[in-house]
Protein backbone atom coordinates (compact mmCIF):
# COMPACT_ATOMS: atom_id res chain seq x y z
CA UNK A 1 0.00 0.00 0.00
CA UNK A 2 1.54 3.27 -1.07
CA UNK A 3 1.31 5.96 1.60
CA UNK A 4 2.04 9.22 -0.19
CA UNK A 5 1.23 12.84 0.53
CA UNK A 6 -0.53 14.87 -2.15
CA UNK A 7 2.53 17.07 -2.71
CA UNK A 8 5.53 15.78 -4.56
CA UNK A 9 7.61 14.02 -1.92
CA UNK A 10 11.27 14.62 -1.36
CA UNK A 11 13.82 11.80 -0.94
CA UNK A 12 13.14 11.41 2.78
CA UNK A 13 9.37 11.30 2.25
CA UNK A 14 9.75 8.77 -0.52
CA UNK A 15 11.93 6.64 1.71
CA UNK A 16 9.38 6.76 4.51
CA UNK A 17 6.52 6.08 2.07
CA UNK A 18 8.30 3.00 0.74
CA UNK A 19 8.92 1.71 4.25
CA UNK A 20 5.29 2.28 5.29
CA UNK A 21 4.11 0.64 2.08
CA UNK A 22 6.15 -2.43 2.89
CA UNK A 23 4.82 -2.55 6.46
CA UNK A 24 1.21 -2.18 5.33
CA UNK A 25 1.67 -5.00 2.88
CA UNK A 26 3.02 -7.15 5.69
CA UNK A 27 -0.15 -6.42 7.71
CA UNK A 28 -2.31 -7.62 4.83
CA UNK A 29 -0.04 -10.63 4.31
CA UNK A 30 -0.45 -11.55 7.98
CA UNK A 31 -4.21 -11.26 7.63
CA UNK A 32 -4.12 -13.46 4.54
CA UNK A 33 -2.39 -16.13 6.62
CA UNK A 34 -4.64 -15.76 9.67
CA UNK A 35 -7.94 -16.09 7.81
CA UNK A 36 -7.32 -19.53 6.24
CA UNK A 37 -5.84 -20.78 9.50
CA UNK A 38 -8.65 -19.45 11.69
CA UNK A 39 -11.66 -20.18 9.48
CA UNK A 40 -11.71 -23.99 10.00
CA UNK A 41 -11.48 -23.53 13.77
CA UNK A 42 -14.24 -20.91 13.69
CA UNK A 43 -16.48 -23.16 11.58
CA UNK A 44 -15.93 -26.05 13.97
CA UNK A 45 -17.50 -23.90 16.71
CA UNK A 46 -20.36 -22.64 14.51
CA UNK A 47 -23.72 -24.30 14.08
CA UNK A 48 -24.36 -25.78 10.62
CA UNK A 49 -26.56 -24.00 8.16
CA UNK A 50 -26.99 -20.23 7.98
CA UNK A 51 -24.45 -19.38 10.75
CA UNK A 52 -21.77 -21.43 9.00
CA UNK A 53 -22.56 -19.73 5.68
CA UNK A 54 -22.32 -16.31 7.30
CA UNK A 55 -18.91 -17.09 8.80
CA UNK A 56 -17.64 -18.49 5.49
CA UNK A 57 -18.97 -15.50 3.53
CA UNK A 58 -17.44 -12.99 5.93
CA UNK A 59 -14.10 -14.84 5.82
CA UNK A 60 -14.11 -14.93 2.01
CA UNK A 61 -15.02 -11.23 1.76
CA UNK A 62 -12.31 -10.19 4.21
CA UNK A 63 -9.74 -12.41 2.51
CA UNK A 64 -10.64 -11.03 -0.94
CA UNK A 65 -10.36 -7.40 0.15
CA UNK A 66 -7.06 -8.05 1.95
CA UNK A 67 -5.66 -9.82 -1.10
CA UNK A 68 -6.72 -6.97 -3.40
CA UNK A 69 -5.04 -4.40 -1.16
CA UNK A 70 -1.96 -6.60 -0.80
CA UNK A 71 -1.60 -7.03 -4.55
CA UNK A 72 -2.74 -3.63 -5.89
CA UNK A 73 -2.27 -1.39 -2.88
CA UNK A 74 -0.52 1.32 -4.94
CA UNK A 75 -3.83 2.40 -6.50
CA UNK A 76 -5.87 3.30 -3.41
CA UNK A 77 -2.77 4.05 -1.34
CA UNK A 78 -2.40 7.77 -2.23
CA UNK A 79 -6.04 8.36 -1.23
CA UNK A 80 -5.72 7.01 2.31
CA UNK A 81 -3.83 9.96 3.85
CA UNK A 82 -6.43 12.39 2.46
CA UNK A 83 -9.56 10.36 3.26
CA UNK A 84 -9.45 8.67 6.63
CA UNK A 85 -12.88 7.13 6.20
CA UNK A 86 -11.47 4.73 3.57
CA UNK A 87 -10.39 2.34 6.33
CA UNK A 88 -14.01 2.17 7.53
CA UNK A 89 -14.94 -0.61 5.03
CA UNK A 90 -11.93 -2.59 6.27
CA UNK A 91 -13.19 -2.24 9.84
CA UNK A 92 -16.72 -3.14 8.73
CA UNK A 93 -15.51 -6.46 7.31
CA UNK A 94 -13.59 -7.13 10.51
CA UNK A 95 -16.74 -6.34 12.46
CA UNK A 96 -18.68 -8.75 10.26
CA UNK A 97 -16.26 -11.49 11.23
CA UNK A 98 -16.69 -10.60 14.90
CA UNK A 99 -20.48 -10.79 14.56
CA UNK A 100 -20.61 -14.04 12.64
CA UNK A 101 -17.72 -15.93 14.20
CA UNK A 102 -17.84 -14.18 17.61
CA UNK A 103 -14.84 -12.32 19.06
CA UNK A 104 -13.73 -15.40 20.96
CA UNK A 105 -12.94 -17.30 17.76
CA UNK A 106 -9.47 -17.20 16.17
CA UNK A 107 -10.88 -14.94 13.45
CA UNK A 108 -11.40 -12.24 16.06
CA UNK A 109 -7.70 -11.40 15.83
CA UNK A 110 -8.26 -10.20 12.27
CA UNK A 111 -9.91 -7.11 13.74
CA UNK A 112 -6.53 -5.95 15.06
CA UNK A 113 -5.39 -5.14 11.54
CA UNK A 114 -7.50 -1.98 11.15
CA UNK A 115 -6.11 -0.07 14.18
CA UNK A 116 -2.61 -1.17 13.21
CA UNK A 117 -3.06 0.11 9.65
CA UNK A 118 -4.55 3.37 10.95
CA UNK A 119 -1.49 3.91 13.15
CA UNK A 120 0.87 3.28 10.24
CA UNK A 121 -1.00 5.51 7.78
CA UNK A 122 -2.37 8.31 9.98
CA UNK A 123 -0.23 8.38 13.12
CA UNK A 124 -1.54 8.56 16.65
CA UNK A 125 -4.62 10.67 15.85
CA UNK A 126 -5.95 8.26 13.26
CA UNK A 127 -5.01 5.21 15.30
CA UNK A 128 -6.83 6.64 18.33
CA UNK A 129 -10.08 6.99 16.36
CA UNK A 130 -9.99 3.54 14.81
CA UNK A 131 -8.66 1.82 17.92
CA UNK A 132 -11.45 3.39 20.01
CA UNK A 133 -14.11 2.42 17.47
CA UNK A 134 -12.77 -1.14 17.17
CA UNK A 135 -12.56 -1.46 20.96
CA UNK A 136 -16.16 -0.30 21.29
CA UNK A 137 -17.31 -2.89 18.74
CA UNK A 138 -15.38 -5.65 20.51
CA UNK A 139 -16.80 -4.65 23.88
CA UNK A 140 -20.34 -4.45 22.48
CA UNK A 141 -20.03 -7.99 21.09
CA UNK A 142 -18.65 -9.34 24.35
CA UNK A 143 -15.12 -9.78 23.12
CA UNK A 144 -13.58 -9.44 26.55
CA UNK A 145 -10.85 -7.29 28.01
CA UNK A 146 -7.92 -9.02 26.27
CA UNK A 147 -9.09 -8.41 22.71
CA UNK A 148 -10.13 -4.83 23.57
CA UNK A 149 -6.69 -4.15 25.01
CA UNK A 150 -5.04 -5.69 21.94
CA UNK A 151 -7.00 -3.30 19.70
CA UNK A 152 -5.60 -0.34 21.63
CA UNK A 153 -2.09 -1.76 21.62
CA UNK A 154 -2.14 -2.48 17.88
CA UNK A 155 -3.08 1.13 17.12
CA UNK A 156 -0.34 2.37 19.45
CA UNK A 157 2.17 0.00 17.84
CA UNK A 158 1.35 1.29 14.35
CA UNK A 159 1.69 4.89 15.48
CA UNK A 160 5.00 4.18 17.23
CA UNK A 161 6.43 2.50 14.15
CA UNK A 162 5.38 5.46 12.01
CA UNK A 163 7.06 7.91 14.40
CA UNK A 164 10.22 5.82 14.42
CA UNK A 165 10.33 5.74 10.62
CA UNK A 166 9.81 9.52 10.54
CA UNK A 167 12.77 10.13 12.84
CA UNK A 168 14.89 7.58 11.00
CA UNK A 169 14.24 9.06 7.56
CA UNK A 170 14.90 12.57 8.86
CA UNK A 171 18.21 11.46 10.34
CA UNK A 172 19.17 9.70 7.09
CA UNK A 173 18.19 12.76 5.06
CA UNK A 174 20.33 15.02 7.26
CA UNK A 175 23.25 12.61 6.99
CA UNK A 176 22.87 12.46 3.21
CA UNK A 177 22.84 16.26 3.00
CA UNK A 178 25.96 16.51 5.18
CA UNK A 179 27.76 13.91 3.06
CA UNK A 180 26.73 15.69 -0.15
CA UNK A 181 28.01 19.02 1.19
CA UNK A 182 31.33 17.48 2.21
CA UNK A 183 31.72 15.73 -1.14
CA UNK A 184 31.00 18.98 -2.98
CA UNK A 185 33.51 20.87 -0.83
CA UNK A 186 36.15 18.24 -1.55
CA UNK A 187 35.36 18.39 -5.26
CA UNK A 188 35.63 22.18 -5.36
CA UNK A 189 38.90 22.01 -3.44
CA UNK A 190 40.32 19.54 -5.98
CA UNK A 191 39.16 21.58 -8.96
CA UNK A 192 40.59 24.82 -7.58
CA UNK A 193 43.87 23.17 -6.59
CA UNK A 194 44.32 21.56 -9.99
CA UNK A 195 43.59 24.70 -11.99
CA UNK A 196 43.24 28.14 -10.48
CA UNK A 197 45.50 27.72 -7.43
CA UNK A 198 48.52 26.77 -9.54
CA UNK A 199 48.10 29.73 -11.85
CA UNK A 200 47.70 32.12 -8.94
CA UNK A 201 50.81 30.68 -7.34
CA UNK A 202 52.77 31.32 -10.52
CA UNK A 203 51.30 34.79 -10.74
CA UNK A 204 52.44 35.54 -7.19
CA UNK A 205 55.99 34.33 -7.95
CA UNK A 206 56.12 36.51 -11.05
CA UNK A 207 54.89 39.51 -9.08
CA UNK A 208 57.56 38.89 -6.41
CA UNK A 209 60.24 38.70 -9.08
CA UNK A 210 58.94 41.89 -10.68
CA UNK A 211 59.19 43.75 -7.37
CA UNK A 212 62.87 42.80 -7.09
CA UNK A 213 63.79 43.75 -10.66
CA UNK A 214 65.33 47.08 -11.61
CA UNK A 215 66.24 46.33 -15.23
CA UNK A 216 63.64 47.93 -17.59
CA UNK A 217 63.85 45.04 -20.05
CA UNK A 218 63.33 42.50 -17.29
CA UNK A 219 60.44 44.56 -15.93
CA UNK A 220 58.74 44.50 -19.33
CA UNK A 221 59.30 40.74 -19.57
CA UNK A 222 57.97 40.11 -16.06
CA UNK A 223 55.01 42.41 -16.68
CA UNK A 224 54.12 40.49 -19.83
CA UNK A 225 54.39 37.22 -17.91
CA UNK A 226 52.21 38.68 -15.18
CA UNK A 227 49.56 39.71 -17.70
CA UNK A 228 49.60 36.25 -19.29
CA UNK A 229 49.22 34.59 -15.90
CA UNK A 230 46.37 36.92 -14.94
CA UNK A 231 44.53 36.19 -18.18
CA UNK A 232 45.11 32.47 -17.64
CA UNK A 233 43.62 32.80 -14.14
CA UNK A 234 40.55 34.51 -15.59
CA UNK A 235 40.19 31.77 -18.21
CA UNK A 236 40.53 29.00 -15.65
CA UNK A 237 38.02 30.72 -13.36
CA UNK A 238 35.51 30.86 -16.18
CA UNK A 239 36.19 27.24 -17.08
CA UNK A 240 35.68 26.22 -13.45
CA UNK A 241 32.37 28.08 -13.30
CA UNK A 242 31.32 26.53 -16.61
CA UNK A 243 32.08 23.04 -15.29
CA UNK A 244 29.99 23.78 -12.20
CA UNK A 245 26.98 24.99 -14.18
CA UNK A 246 27.11 22.86 -17.33
CA UNK A 247 27.78 19.17 -18.06
CA UNK A 248 31.35 18.27 -18.94
CA UNK A 249 31.98 17.86 -22.65
CA UNK A 250 33.68 14.79 -24.09
CA UNK A 251 37.42 15.30 -24.63
CA UNK A 252 39.61 13.14 -26.93
CA UNK A 253 42.07 11.57 -24.53
CA UNK A 254 45.31 11.43 -26.51
CA UNK A 255 45.29 15.05 -27.78
CA UNK A 256 44.45 16.21 -24.27
CA UNK A 257 47.43 14.31 -22.87
CA UNK A 258 49.71 15.92 -25.49
CA UNK A 259 48.45 19.36 -24.45
CA UNK A 260 49.15 18.57 -20.81
CA UNK A 261 52.65 17.28 -21.51
CA UNK A 262 54.20 20.50 -22.73
CA UNK A 263 57.87 20.87 -23.66
CA UNK A 264 60.34 18.40 -22.19
CA UNK A 265 57.78 15.64 -21.65
CA UNK A 266 57.44 12.63 -23.94
CA UNK A 267 54.03 11.08 -24.54
CA UNK A 268 53.77 7.47 -25.67
CA UNK A 269 50.59 5.61 -26.59
CA UNK A 270 51.29 2.24 -28.22
CA UNK A 271 47.72 1.83 -29.40
CA UNK A 272 44.36 3.56 -29.65
CA UNK A 273 42.83 4.79 -26.41
CA UNK A 274 39.18 4.22 -25.51
CA UNK A 275 36.59 6.97 -25.37
CA UNK A 276 35.83 7.62 -21.70
CA UNK A 277 32.75 9.31 -20.26
CA UNK A 278 33.39 13.01 -19.73
CA UNK A 279 33.59 12.85 -15.88
CA UNK A 280 36.03 9.92 -16.02
CA UNK A 281 38.21 11.67 -18.61
CA UNK A 282 38.15 14.82 -16.49
CA UNK A 283 39.44 12.96 -13.41
CA UNK A 284 42.08 11.07 -15.41
CA UNK A 285 43.42 14.24 -17.04
CA UNK A 286 43.50 16.01 -13.67
CA UNK A 287 45.56 13.16 -12.20
CA UNK A 288 47.96 13.30 -15.14
CA UNK A 289 48.25 17.08 -14.86
CA UNK A 290 49.04 16.91 -11.14
CA UNK A 291 51.63 14.17 -11.71
CA UNK A 292 53.37 16.20 -14.43
CA UNK A 293 53.25 19.37 -12.31
CA UNK A 294 54.83 17.56 -9.35
CA UNK A 295 57.58 16.20 -11.55
CA UNK A 296 58.41 19.59 -13.04
CA UNK A 297 57.94 21.90 -10.05
CA UNK A 298 58.73 19.81 -6.98
CA UNK A 299 60.91 16.93 -8.17
CA UNK A 300 63.04 19.17 -10.47
CA UNK A 301 63.11 16.36 -13.02
CA UNK A 302 65.09 16.74 -16.24
CA UNK A 303 63.12 14.06 -18.13
CA UNK A 304 59.45 13.19 -17.74
CA UNK A 305 57.59 10.48 -19.64
CA UNK A 306 53.86 9.84 -19.88
CA UNK A 307 52.59 6.53 -21.21
CA UNK A 308 48.94 5.62 -21.83
CA UNK A 309 47.95 2.12 -22.88
CA UNK A 310 44.69 0.26 -23.18
CA UNK A 311 43.62 -3.38 -23.08
CA UNK A 312 40.08 -4.76 -23.43
CA UNK A 313 39.71 -4.61 -19.64
CA UNK A 314 41.91 -1.78 -18.34
CA UNK A 315 43.37 1.59 -19.18
CA UNK A 316 46.77 2.35 -17.65
CA UNK A 317 48.42 5.72 -17.28
CA UNK A 318 52.06 5.94 -16.18
CA UNK A 319 54.12 9.04 -15.40
CA UNK A 320 57.83 8.60 -14.71
CA UNK A 321 60.55 11.13 -13.97
CA UNK A 322 64.20 11.25 -12.91
CA UNK A 323 63.72 13.83 -10.18
CA UNK A 324 64.61 13.72 -6.52
CA UNK A 325 61.68 11.46 -5.64
CA UNK A 326 59.23 11.47 -2.78
CA UNK A 327 59.96 11.39 0.96
CA UNK A 328 59.63 7.94 2.57
CA UNK A 329 56.15 8.72 3.97
CA UNK A 330 54.68 11.61 1.99
CA UNK A 331 51.88 13.42 3.82
CA UNK A 332 49.96 16.51 2.74
CA UNK A 333 51.27 19.70 4.28
CA UNK A 334 49.01 22.71 4.92
CA UNK A 335 48.01 24.21 1.57
CA UNK A 336 49.47 21.30 -0.46
CA UNK A 337 46.93 18.64 -1.29
CA UNK A 338 48.02 17.41 -4.70
CA UNK A 339 48.62 13.76 -3.75
CA UNK A 340 45.47 13.71 -1.67
CA UNK A 341 43.47 15.04 -4.59
CA UNK A 342 44.98 12.41 -6.91
CA UNK A 343 43.96 9.64 -4.55
CA UNK A 344 40.46 11.05 -4.16
CA UNK A 345 40.05 11.26 -7.93
CA UNK A 346 41.31 7.70 -8.35
CA UNK A 347 38.79 6.54 -5.75
CA UNK A 348 36.01 8.38 -7.59
CA UNK A 349 37.04 6.58 -10.78
CA UNK A 350 37.24 3.18 -9.10
CA UNK A 351 40.86 3.03 -10.23
CA UNK A 352 44.03 1.85 -8.51
CA UNK A 353 46.74 4.47 -7.98
CA UNK A 354 50.37 3.76 -7.06
CA UNK A 355 52.77 6.59 -6.23
CA UNK A 356 56.33 5.67 -5.33
CA UNK A 357 59.88 5.08 -6.51
CA UNK A 358 60.79 3.19 -9.65
CA UNK A 359 60.52 -0.59 -9.11
CA UNK A 360 64.03 -1.10 -10.53
CA UNK A 361 65.59 1.34 -8.03
CA UNK A 362 66.32 4.17 -10.50
CA UNK A 363 66.14 7.73 -9.15
CA UNK A 364 62.87 9.49 -9.50
CA UNK A 365 59.19 8.76 -9.10
CA UNK A 366 56.74 6.53 -10.91
CA UNK A 367 52.96 7.04 -10.81
CA UNK A 368 50.71 4.27 -12.12
CA UNK A 369 46.95 4.60 -12.58
CA UNK A 370 44.98 1.50 -13.56
CA UNK A 371 41.37 2.11 -14.54
CA UNK A 372 38.99 -0.83 -15.13
CA UNK A 373 36.96 -0.26 -18.27
CA UNK A 374 33.20 -0.59 -18.26
CA UNK A 375 32.06 -4.13 -18.96
CA UNK A 376 35.29 -5.72 -17.72
CA UNK A 377 35.15 -8.20 -14.86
Amino acid sequence: MAVLTPAAPGPSLRLRANALQSLCRQVFALRLVMIPLGTPLALSRTAPGVPAYLVSGAAVATFTLSYALFRDGERPGPLLPRHRWLLAPDMALGTLLLITATPSSPLGLVALGTPLLAGLVYGWRGSAVYAAAQTAVVAALGGGLVLSLLCVLSGAAGSSVRDFLTRLTQARAQLAVAEAIRAERDRLAREMHDSLAKTLHGLALTADALALTDDPAAIRTRSAQLAVAARRAVTESRALLTDLREPLADVPLLPALHRLAGPGTTVHAPGPLPVLPAPAAHHLLAIASEALENARRHAHATTVALTAASTPTHLTLTVTDDGRGLPPRPTPSPGHYGLLGMRERATALGARLRVGPHPDGRPGTRIDLTLPLEGSS
